[in-house]
């Protein structure tokens, strides 16, 4: 388990590299709740997500001797582009291994902050293949995007956020994919306030840590195509944190479908003006859906904003996208 003097220090530590995102109210998902809703807007973060906190964090911490031979991570794209910019700020050579359903803006997004991508398989455990052998053969160090200590602790300082900026929060919603984010975010918010709900939203389409929670313990869950891009792949069978701190501080898990997650990204859109990616609109789509109902003062995370503006035009402009075509497990 993280604790709560592992996350304050992880803040001072990113303090002069990671932005305080604001935290606004919405007064249309208001409205549509009968209770006061606020959206932390932490899209608007250097690199576009959250990644960067834990990404800038682990960097940080690292011996003289493991930054002299780089860091090497797995990414579905965030992580990446976090890992990358956090290297490059202190002068670290960084390896990014994703799979081929990482979608080319993300891709791009990695690459321009300086990284190396090497593009293997279908999936995170494919792209895990490269990481491993760079470890071992190269002595690289492998920043993970989720399961690790320092990435847990920095994303917590969401949570320090959170409740700084709403102290009557009540409810939270927050994406849940590997469960960095949320491990690091419930750590946080239940030190502060015991009574606080944290609500794990992730997609019905191969939503690993909802299957793994429903199981009981960390199994393989086949990574598929989705608007919410980011929350792909699996938890690792050797999980050793985030399915615990999932099961042990995390009260209730969510699934949205496809059609509404575009919905959320057309709201954000047309009602917030804020330009989401799938991932960062899941908090909005579950609230949109009723899915969740809250009965005080809520937050929704909106995690993420780098998604592919072609992709975003025809979601805007009302075009039933599917992503899915062609997938033989749809």
């Amino acid at each position: 388990m993280i604790d709560i003097a592992e996350i304050e220090a992880a803040r001072g530590r990113i303090a002069s590299t990671v932005h305080r995102t604001r935290t606004e109210l919405s007064d249309r998902l208001s409205t549509a709740v009968d209770v006061p809703v606020y959206l932390k807007l932490e899209h608007h973060q250097r690199t576009g997500s959250f990644k960067i906190r834990g990404a800038t964090n682990a960097i940080l911490n690292l011996s003289d001797e493991q930054r002299a031979k780089g860091v090497v991570g797995v990414s579905t794209g965030n992580h990446g582009r976090g890992l990358a910019y956090a290297a490059r700020q202190n002068g670290v050579r960084c390896i990014v291994a994703i799979s081929q359903l990482v979608p080319q803006n993300k891709i791009d997004g990695i690459r321009a902050q300086g990284a190396e991508v090497r593009i293997v398989g279908q999936s995170q455990d494919d792209a895990q293949v490269e990481v491993d052998r760079l470890v071992e053969e190269e002595g690289m160090t492998m920043i993970p995007p989720f399961d690790h200590p320092d990435i847990i602790a920095g994303q917590g300082t969401l949570g320090l956020e959170l409740i700084e900026d709403v102290p009557d929060l009540t409810t939270v919603l927050v994406q849940l994919s590997g469960g960095g984010l949320i491990s690091g975010v419930a750590a946080a918010l239940k030190a502060r306030k015991p009574d606080i709900r944290v609500i794990g939203v992730s997609m019905e389409r191969g939503a690993a840590m909802y299957a793994c929670q429903k199981a009981g313990k960390p199994i393989a869950v086949p990574e598929l195509s989705t608007l919410a891009d980011s929350l792909g792949g699996g938890i690792g069978l050797d999980n050793v944190y985030t399915f615990e701190m999932t099961r042990d501080l995390v009260d209730d898990i969510v699934l949205v479908s496809e059609a509404e997650i575009a919905a959320a990204i057309r709201h954000a859109y047309w009602q917030e003006h804020q330009i989401i990616e799938g991932s960062g609109s899941v908090g909005i789509a579950a609230l949109l859906a009723g899915k969740v109902r809250p009965n005080g003062e809520t937050v929704l995370l909106l995690s993420g904003g780098n998604i592919d503006m072609a992709l975003h035009h025809r979601i805007v402009s009302g075009e039933d996208v599917d992503v899915t075509a062609g997938d033989e497990n749809a």
